[in-house]
């Protein structure tokens, strides 16, 4: 019996699983919500102590780590994540190499999710795809010729930092309007909160911000994105229209990479891809008129959900065993 083991350091949550090399099916599996304020070393507490708790007296013959955020793949180390604090030039593979004595493969969570769409999921047949993961933030990751393309400094694929409204509203990275700022579920939050908090009197109709409202109790701080999803598919027009400015932002995004570089498919994946059929229909429109009309593509959802990262993970330490 030969084992796996799959680590996902998400910006918000921790997951692991183990499973049987060649099976399609979870052996077992593990996941836990990071802490509030959460760092390096707690992140690293918290999944020591799932990893010692799926593997009892086992050992894997590899290990896959997908990380939410920079990572430099050639060394396995992660240059920082942007939403937990610490983890500026950590050598994650190091460490795991060190504690548990088997090959470890790490790399950022996007490209490890394309990885396993195009093992496992929606990427299976396709020579080219790019994989697009609108959570905590938007990452992309490219499989070209069969193979993951991480560009010369491992940082192919950023999707989410792509300018789409120069005057748009400045983003965690410094630039203003980018794909991520617009359509990311905490951003998109925040954008319906800044609007109710700016303009609570032309805020106060009924389809007008009224069924947001309603679902955080007034109290704006709880607003996620998605409840601007569900509020919005309620008929709220306030949500309506930041989800409207999600999905074009992230619409025009993906038109422009289907221009530059012509993948057969763009795999959707992450939480603000269950935004409901309104989403969906913008952001096709929008990469539609974007694109050339010569430019063929497909935009689909992925099919492994919030376990693409950890799929991945698997096709990483695979191909890290046959190294």
């Amino acid at each position: 019996m030969t084992l796996i083991l799959a680590l996902d350091f998400g910006g918000t949550k921790l997951a692991a699983a183990l499973v049987n090399i060649g099976s399609r099916k979870w052996l077992r599996y593990e996941r836990r919500l990071s802490p509030a304020n959460p760092n390096a070393s707690t992140d690293l507490k918290i999944m020591r102590s799932l990893i010692y708790s799926l593997l009892e007296d086992t050992k894997p013959a590899a290990i896959g780590v997908s990380f939410g955020g920079p990572v430099d793949a050639s060394t396995g180390t992660v240059r920082l994540s942007h939403h937990v604090a610490g983890w500026e030039n950590i050598p994650l593979k190091g460490l795991l190499e060190e504690e548990f004595g088997v090959p470890v493969g790490v790399d950022n969570d996007a490209n490890v999710a394309a990885l396993g769409e195009h093992r496992f999921g929606a990427g299976q047949g396709y020579d080219s795809l790019f994989y697009i993961t609108v959570s905590t933030g938007v990452g992309g990751g490219w499989i070209l010729n069969g193979k993951p393309w991480r560009g010369v400094g491992g940082m192919a694929g950023e999707i989410g930092h792509m300018v789409v409204d120069p005057a748009g509203p400045v983003c965690l990275c410094g630039k203003r309007g980018c794909v991520e700022r617009l359509a990311s579920g905490p951003y998109m939050a925040q954008n319906a909160r800044e609007i109710l908090e700016k303009e609570p009197q032309r805020r106060k109709g009924l389809r007008d911000g009224e069924v947001l409202r309603g679902l955080v109790g007034d109290n704006l701080t709880l607003l996620t994105g998605q409840l601007v999803s569900e509020a919005a598919a309620a008929g709220d027009d306030l949500a309506k229209e930041v989800l409207h400015k999600a999905a074009w932002a992230l619409g025009v995004g993906i038109g422009n990479v289907a221009n530059l570089m012509n993948p057969q498919r763009f795999v959707l994946g992450g939480g603000v891809t269950k935004a409901g059929e309104d989403f969906w229909q913008v952001m096709r429109q929008v990469a539609r008129e974007t694109a050339l009309p010569e430019v063929d593509f497909e935009v689909v959802l992925a099919v492994l959900g919030d376990d693409a990262p950890l799929w991945g993970a698997v096709r990483l330490a695979e191909i890290k065993m046959s190294e």
